[in-house]
């Protein structure tokens, strides 16, 4: 099927990194590091408040290969998208890097600057086949990649729990992205065959087998793109954090569901209110996943995750009207059990619980009833951030 798409490949996507590296610099790179997107299958808007969160891998990455230079200059090629790009800045050892066009460039910046050690001038060609601007974490993906070719540059090695939280910072003080921790965290730790269940208050983590038998995870991209880094997602976050100090707490991790009354009681905006019911329930919807995917109870995921897209859109309010037809289409569809908007929002894709014989047959039906112009992908789970020997 035309709208199907298929990952590159860790191989494919090395050699043509090798090859522009020494088209572009005359010489051969010493070392390569790898970070795969990743979608969220339940926990939207919740990494910010502490809550629980239950991202995959997905089988897209972002790699980066390169060299010391010898010079006080980073020189990145990337091959991001459509066209080749380069950029040159300052390394970290020989002044403060700054955010600056362009925009891909200061989640590079960011790494570098985030990263413990200085950072001596080097080259590097980066190649992605994540695909950006639909909630599938490119930015997280980049992020970590060139931290994890740091570490193997400088010979530098950082725990997986405190390189997460480096790249969040990266994201936070140079794109100016306010994002939680979970982006990080499952691009960092993510394993094969595994849901990660994250507590974003505590840091722990817990591997959750993805036995999904006769089902799948299928991906579903609406092609609307998004930018987070206007005023939405901050505006929601500040809105979660507004309901917590209404509240007396750090954050809504620990508020419960009678609190939404003490929320009115303190006349507190309908919006605030609607955000805090959104991710009180959503982490409930989320820990009750996890447990349904222990109990392989499937059918109880696919309600959740059906519930949670209506919270997202009517509560959270972060779907849009494309996200919203496709997850109307996919629900009358054979073999569906759940579908929801998964990322950040304001378009991306949607993941569906479906049967893996009728993946075909579902795609037909949005083909024919979608009107954008969607793509897919079966959510088949990677490993985390890696070197690759060269």
């Amino acid at each position: 099927m035309s709208n199907e798409v298929q990952p590159v490949g860790t191989a494919r996507l090395l050699q043509l990194a090798r090859d522009k590296y020494v088209a572009t610099y005359g010489c051969e790179p010493v070392v390569a590091a790898s970070a795969p997107g990743r979608v969220n299958l339940i926990g939207e808007h919740i990494d910010y408040c502490e809550g629980f969160v239950l991202p995959v891998t997905i089988p897209f990455e972002t790699l980066i290969v390169g060299s010391y230079n010898e010079t006080d200059k980073c020189n990145i090629l990337s091959v991001l998208a459509d066209e080749d790009a380069q950029t040159s800045f300052p390394s970290s050892s020989a002044e403060s890097l700054k955010p600056g066009p362009p925009t891909w460039s200061n989640y590079v910046k960011g790494s570098i600057a985030n990263f413990p050690d200085p950072v001596k001038g080097f080259d590097a060609v980066i190649v992605s086949d994540v695909p950006i601007g639909s909630g599938l974490s490119s930015s997280a993906a980049l992020e970590v990649a060139v931290f994890t070719f740091l570490e193997a540059l400088t010979g530098k090695s950082v725990d997986a729990i405190e390189k997460a939280q480096l790249c969040q910072k990266a994201e936070h003080d140079f794109p100016g992205v306010p994002c939680g921790i979970m982006d990080q965290y499952i691009v960092t730790m993510g394993k094969k065959n595994h849901a990660l269940l994250i507590d974003c208050q505590s840091l722990e983590a817990t591997q959750i087998p993805l036995e999904l038998g006769e089902y799948v995870v299928l991906v579903t991209n609406s092609n609307v793109k998004h930018e987070l880094t206007g005023s939405e997602y901050p505006q929601r976050r500040a809105q979660c954090q507004q309901a917590a100090e209404k509240l007396g707490l750090s954050s809504l991790r620990g508020a419960k569901r009678e609190d939404l009354e003490e929320l009115k009681r303190l006349n507190c905006d309908k919006l605030v209110i609607m955000r805090a019911k959104h991710v009180i329930e959503e982490i409930y919807r989320t820990t009750e996943v996890a447990k349904s995917l222990r109990r392989n109870d499937l059918e109880r995921v696919g309600k959740l995750f059906f519930q949670s897209h209506e919270s997202l859109s009517k509560l959270m309010e972060v779907s849009c009207s494309e996200l919203d037809e496709l997850v109307d289409i996919i629900r009358g569809a054979p073999g569906v059990l759940g579908a929801r908007m998964t990322g950040g929002g304001f378009g991306g894709c949607v993941v569906t619980l479906v049967k893996r014989d009728e993946v075909d047959n579902l795609k037909s039906i949005v083909l024919k009833e979608y009107s954008g112009n969607p793509t897919f992908f079966i959510c088949q789970t990677n490993d985390g951030a890696r070197t690759h020997i060269l």
